[in-house]
This record gives structure tokens, C-alpha cells and sequence, in this order.
């Protein structure tokens, strides 16, 4: 694959990182908002509704026996952190997408700093866990790094 092609490939796997990373700041802060609002047993009913189907195929399934599990589990202090922590990783994500999409320059180094700690968080995580699916977040977190990191010095070079 020869240079341009490659540049050209990693521009659009940028872009393709940059809409799910928006997209997932999107549906986190509708998630923050849906946890800070509904009460524990809302919340109950609808992890319940939403897993049913997929547990009636895989009774085993470990992601949906995961969240009925974490669902069942939850004390309002433990409500509260999660409606907050998905409210400002939600928001944070979606004003940092919005920038880059702009092409604002401090939006591509703040992104960067972020998800560092982000990253930082989830190795803090997955040293108590071991959770694959946490490592799989942290992989496409470290890629997302990268092509921030490219595209950032890109810009920088040719601001057009």
C-alpha cells in the first residue's frame, strides 16, 4: 500500500472513529440523563425488557446477565456516580466531536488529553476486573488516540 494510500485510508478510519466516539457521547448522556431521572425499579423494568430477548436466545449471555446483575445490585449512591459520570463523559465527548468536526486545532489536543485519562481509567479498571469487553473499549480507545494524533498533526501542518 503505498503512502497516500494509507494516508487516505487512516483519514477515513479518523472520521469513521470520530462518529462513534460522538455517537457513544450521545447515547451516554441520554443514559445519564435516563439513570439520574428513573428510580431504582424504572431502571429494573427496563434492563429487564431490554435483556429478555437476547436471554430467551442465551440464557448464558454474559453482557445482559451482566447488566441485570449490576441493575439488581445498584444503591443510590452507586445510581447517582453512574447518572454523573455518563452525563460528563457523554457531554465531554460530544463538545470535544463537535470541535474536531470544526477543525478546531485545541478540540484535537484536548481530545487527546481526555482520552488518555480516559485510558488511564479503564487500566485502573481492568487491573480490579479483567474484563475483556473493558479491554476491547481500551483497544478502540487507543486507536481513536492514534488517529487523533495523526490527523492532529496534519492539520497542524496544512491547516486547509
Amino acid at each position: 500500500m503505498d503512502g497516500s494510500l494509507y494516508a487516505r485510508y487512516l483519514h477515513r478510519l479518523f472520521w469513521v472513529s470520530i462518529l462513534v466516539k460522538g455517537l457513544d457521547g450521545v447515547l451516554e448522556t441520554i443514559g445519564g440523563i435516563l439513570v439520574l431521572l428513573a428510580n431504582r425499579a424504572d431502571l429494573i423494568n427496563i434492563v429487564i425488557f431490554l435483556t429478555a430477548p437476547e436471554l430467551s436466545e442465551d440464557p448464558g449471555d454474559l453482557v445482559a446477565n451482566y447488566l441485570r446483575h449490576v441493575v439488581l445490585n445498584l444503591s443510590s449512591n452507586t445510581k447517582y456516580f453512574a447518572s454523573v459520570y455518563l452525563l460528563f463523559n457523554g457531554v465531554v465527548k460530544v463538545l470535544l466531536m463537535i470541535g474536531i468536526l470544526r477543525g478546531k486545532l485545541r478540540s484535537y489536543r484536548m481530545a487527546l488529553g481526555f482520552i488518555a485519562i480516559f485510558i488511564g481509567y479503564q487500566l485502573y479498571r481492568f487491573s480490579h476486573t479483567h474484563s475483556l469487553v473493558l479491554l476491547g473499549f481500551m483497544c478502540f480507545d487507543l486507536l481513536t488516540l492514534y488517529l487523533i494524533w495523526i490527523e492532529y498533526r496534519r492539520r497542524r501542518r496544512s491547516p486547509a
